[in-house]
C-alpha cells in the first residue's frame, strides 16, 4: 500500500477517544504504570473503525489506538445513507447492544460509547440500547458488531439468488 494512500485515508476518518485507562504492573521492584485507550475512527458516510492501544504515556497510547482503528476501518450498510435496514444485536463478554432503525429526525438515541461509534459510521437516526454490561470499551465492540452484522435488501437478494422485487 502506498504511503499516500495511507496518509489520505487518516485525514478522511474522523478520531474520537473512547477511554484512557491506567493500567498496573505489580513487580518486585513496585509498581509499573501504562495506559491503555480505545479509539473509534469513522468518516460519517458508513466507515468505522476501532482500535485498542498500550503506552507509556496517554498520547502514545491514543496514537497506537488510532493506528490500531485505521487498520480495522470497516463498511457499514445505511439506508438512505441515515439509519440501518433492520434491527439487530450485537454482543462481546457480556455487553449486549440492540440498535433499530428510526424515522426521520429521530436523532442518535445512544448513550457513551455507542454514540460515539453510530455518530462516526454516519448513521443520523437510530435507537440504541445497551442490556448487558456497560464497559465502555465492550459496548462500543459488540456496537461495531451490531452494524457489522446488518445486511441491505441487495445484499440478502445477492446470497439467495434472487432479485430485490422477489423479496
Amino acid at each position: 500500500m502506498p504511503k499516500q494512500y495511507t496518509d489520505a485515508k487518516k485525514k478522511l476518518l474522523e478520531e474520537k477517544v473512547i477511554s484512557v485507562g491506567r493500567v498496573t504492573k505489580v513487580t518486585k521492584g513496585g509498581r509499573h504504570f501504562r495506559f491503555s485507550a480505545t479509539v473509534v475512527v469513522g468518516n460519517r458516510r458508513g466507515l468505522v473503525g476501532l482500535g485498542n492501544g498500550k503506552a507509556n504515556e496517554v498520547q502514545e497510547a491514543i496514537a497506537k489506538a488510532t493506528q490500531a482503528a485505521n487498520k480495522n476501518v470497516v463498511r457499514v450498510a445505511l439506508e438512505e445513507n441515515r439509519t440501518i435496514p433492520h434491527e439487530a444485536i450485537g454482543k462481546v463478554g457480556r455487553a449486549v447492544v440492540l440498535i433499530k432503525p428510526a424515522k426521520e429526525g429521530t436523532g442518535v438515541i445512544a448513550g457513551g460509547a455507542a454514540r460515539a461509534v453510530l455518530e462516526l459510521a454516519g448513521v443520523k437516526d437510530i435507537v440504541s440500547k445497551s442490556l448487558g454490561s456497560n464497559t465502555q470499551v465492550n459496548v462500543a465492540k459488540s456496537t461495531l458488531e451490531a452494524l457489522k452484522s446488518v445486511r441491505t435488501p441487495a445484499k440478502i437478494a445477492a446470497l439467495r439468488g434472487k432479485k430485490v422485487e422477489e423479496l
